[in-house]
């Protein structure tokens, strides 16, 4: 896996179906060590996922650097059991390793958040996120996922949450693309 490639989760169907018995942490990883830890992490064959989106950053002449960022800077989840989490600090780049307390709901937030990089639409993410309405968007690309929706700059922005990290990715929506969650 190249640095600059997009290579966040490993193996590829772990959102799909994850080992039943496995047990979910996030990793927090030293600084900018993201994806050298998620290279070390499949050479030891333990699953995770790190989310990551597009972004463009400039060199120092100006010119357009197209790669990938975390979408959580700093974190990296992991499924497997005990020797896979000591494993993973073999690799010299987590700092701690937190245990999810509620893995159903950390996968159900994951495969979100997957669904919605996957759509290709701009995302911003988000940091301690507020409560809003409950909504769920009804088609296209986005269908099901659900989310808080804000008001930000006068437009509808859905937020997309890791309720365990108290963080998240938002996007862009039109109110007649959702329905609301009672």
């Amino acid at each position: 896996m190249d640095i600059g490639s997009k290579s966040d989760i490993y193996p590829d169907s772990l959102l799909d179906s994850p080992p039943p018995d496995a047990r979910w942490w996030a990793a927090y990883t030293f600084a900018c060590r993201e994806k050298i830890f998620m290279q070390r992490l499949q050479k030891f064959e333990v699953p995770f996922y790190g989310p990551l989106i597009k972004r463009t950053t400039r060199t120092p002449s100006g010119r357009p650097r197209p790669g990938f960022v975390p979408l959580f800077p700093g974190y990296v989840f992991l499924c497997g059991n005990e020797e896979q989490r000591a494993e993973a600090f073999k690799t010299k780049c987590a700092v701690r390793i937190i245990e999810a307390p509620d893995k159903a709901e950390l996968l159900f937030d994951l495969r979100q958040i997957y669904q919605l990089i996957a759509s290709d639409a701009p995302l911003t993410p988000e940091a301690r996120l507020s409560k809003g309405m409950k909504v769920r968007i009804r088609s296209g690309p986005l269908s099901g996922i659900e989310g808080s929706v804000i008001k930000r700059h006068g437009k509808d922005t859905l937020l997309v949450a890791v309720n365990f990290l108290q963080q998240g990715a938002s996007v862009v929506v039109g109110d007649y693309e959702t329905e609301r969650i009672v």
